[in-house]
This record gives C-alpha cells, sequence and structure tokens, in this order.
C-alpha cells in the first residue's frame, strides 16, 4: 500500500533464484497507487493491479519496457483482487468496499477499455457483524465459461456466465457459507469439480462440490485452519489457499497465527487431510502464490514488510524455508513469474 506509513512507491521488482529461492531486489516496477493485488495477462506480457482506493481503479503495465497502459475506473470502492480470464480478452476485479465486481475488455496490446460490466451484490442481506457486501475475490472456474465471486460480507459464493460477445456477468446461481463465516478466498482442485473456500472470519475452510455444467457450487462443513486463534487480537484471520498443479496438496495463509497450513487433498479433491502448520517467518501473512514450477511458494508478510520463501518439497509437500525473509515495504501480493 503506497499510502500506507511506510509504504513503497508501486510495483516493486525482484529476481530470484529457482534452486536457492534466495530473492534479490532490482528497482522499481512502476509507479501504481495501492497496487494490492496483482495478475498477470496469459500471454505473459502484460501485468494488472488493483488500485485499492474509494474510487477503484485497475492499472495495466506492459512488463517488456515497465510502460504504464492506463488505469480503468472499477465503478466501485476499494478493489482487492483481480484475474484475467483464460482468453486474455476480459479483466475481472472486486471492490471490496461497495461489494461489487467489474468487467474490463483487454485489446490486443494488453490496454484496458471502458469497463462493460459491473454487478452488485445486493441480495442476501450482510452476514452477522457485517454492514454490507465485500467482494473479496472473483476468478474463473476451470470450465472456462463460470466465474465465482467471493463476497465476505454475504457470507456467499455468486457464481455468473460470462457473455464474452458483450463482456457482461448474468448471475446463475448461489452458495451460501454459515452466518459469519466471511469467505474470502478460493481455490480450485485441477480436477475442476472441488473447490476449497477459505474463511476470514470465522477461522475455518471448506471443501465445495462443483458442478462445471452449471456453475452450482455446493459448500461442505467448516474444518480447522490448522491455526488457532492468534496475533493478539483474538482472530487468526486465515487469508488466501492455494492447490498444487497435481491437486496432491493445499496449502493457507494464517495471519494472526502467521503461518502456513498443509492439507493432503484425498478422494479426488472430495477432501482436505490437515497436516500441520509451519511459521511463514513474518509477520500477518496476506498472500501466498508459487513459481510457475511449483518447486517454491512466496509469502507477502504485510506487516513486517517482507516475502518469505519456501521449497515445496515433490514427495509429501512439505515446506522449508529459505533463507531470510526479503524485505519489501507494507508487502502484500508476491507474484512469481
Amino acid at each position: 500500500y503506497t499510502s500506507a506509513e511506510g509504504g513503497g512507491r508501486g510495483i516493486g521488482l525482484a529476481e530470484y533464484d529457482p534452486a536457492t529461492g534466495r530473492i534479490t531486489g532490482s528497482g522499481l516496477l512502476a509507479e501504481v497507487d495501492d497496487p494490492s493485488y496483482l495478475a498477470v495477462h496469459p500471454d505473459g506480457r502484460t501485468l494488472y493491479a488493483v488500485n485499492e482506493r474509494e474510487d477503484g481503479a485497475v492499472t495495466a503495465v506492459r512488463l517488456s519496457d515497465h510502460r504504464v497502459l492506463g488505469s480503468r475506473s472499477t465503478g466501485g470502492a476499494a478493489p482487492c483482487h483481480l484475474s484475467v480470464h483464460p482468453g486474455g480478452r476480459w479483466l475481472f476485479s472486486a471492490n471490496y468496499g461497495s461489494g461489487s465486481v467489474a468487467v474490463h475488455p483487454v485489446d490486443a496490446s494488453g490496454a484496458l477499455g471502458e469497463r462493460t460490466g459491473l454487478v452488485t451484490h445486493a441480495t442476501p442481506p450482510p452476514g452477522p457483524g457485517q454492514r454490507g457486501p465485500h467482494a473479496h475475490q472473483v476468478v474463473t472456474a476451470p470450465d472456462g465459461a463460470h466465474v465465482l465471486a467471493v463476497d465476505l460480507g454475504t457470507d456467499t459464493v455468486y457464481t455468473y456466465r460470462l457473455d464474452e460477445g458483450a463482456g457482461t456477468l448474468v448471475e446463475v446461481s448461489r452458495a451460501r457459507t454459515r452466518p459469519g463465516a466471511g469467505p474470502r478466498h478460493l481455490a480450485f482442485h485441477p480436477g475442476g469439480r472441488h473447490a476449497y473456500v477459505a474463511n476470514e472470519v470465522d477461522n475455518t475452510v471448506a471443501v465445495c462440490a462443483y458442478d462445471p455444467g452449471t456453475g452450482r457450487l455446493a459448500v461442505g462443513e467448516p474444518q480447522s485452519t490448522g491455526a488457532p486463534p492468534g496475533g493478539g487480537t483474538g482472530a487468526n484471520y486465515p487469508a488466501q489457499i492455494l492447490v498444487t498443479s497435481d491437486g496432491a496438496y493445499a496449502f493457507l495463509a494464517n495471519r494472526g497465527h502467521d503461518s502456513v497450513t498443509r492439507y493432503a487433498v484425498e478422494a479426488e479433491g472430495a477432501r482436505l487431510r490437515l497436516l500441520g502448520a509451519v511459521p511463514v517467518g513474518g509477520d500477518f501473512p496476506r498472500q501466498i502464490a508459487f513459481s510457475p514450477d511449483g518447486g517454491l511458494l512466496f509469502a507477502a508478510n504485510q506487516r513486517s514488510g517482507t516475502v518469505s520463501t519456501f521449497r515445496v518439497s515433490a514427495g509429501d509437500g512439505g515446506l522449508r524455508r529459505t533463507g531470510e525473509p526479503f524485505a519489501s515495504p507494507v508487502a502484500v501480493c508476491a507474484l512469481p513469474l
């Protein structure tokens, strides 16, 4: 967050050694306001960032020469997540402050056009302790036809069908978590028939069944995050969940407990078995990400301003921290390419 005390100047740039996991800073990619989440175009040429401010926006940056290709309004407040459709023609963003999801076209250069779609989570009513909807993530399902939006405020995951001609979203179903769960982030199993939801408020995860034909999601029973309430606040605040490319293991970032939990994925994706948690080596791990080959896991630690690196064991999915964390001001998202 550039607007936070001790924040950076935008999107930092670094290199990492795939063999050792060592990160070396190499300057600034671009000066972008509050770029709290990042995504890359499928062709690898353009990077996209949210601008998490009251007048929310999304910004495109060309990677070859670090040129900012422009910003577009998301039509909402405090966008905190974005993703690119696998076809590369549409960008989705989630407005946390206003509980809405925006769609922008992507042209051949990677630049963004004016917004073509905006849906607001007006129903159901907010969950316990919430004052309104809070869209926290938007992601395309493996089938490519459906877009799922996770809303912490309404305890709901919304499924939309994407009209690829018009760039609009039409709701097809809703999946409710238990009241007060506060779903934050979802990750699909590579088989495409199961997904896992991290619930920020009640400190749980849930296995979900997914129907690729209809886009319907069915939320299962809450399970342990492997972490007790911590951080002195009485809450663990689980953040991002990831699944390995072979579907064998899942990992969850715990911000209150400052740890990463490991699960074995069983029954072709239908079951998570808790294996344990390891210290992240930083404070408040907001986001985790795999290296492209899956051999490393990076954790962006917001309060300590660091990025921790772990070697992921190919045999049992075990995590081994590699060296000292890399210093990065108010690190909230690491995107290894």
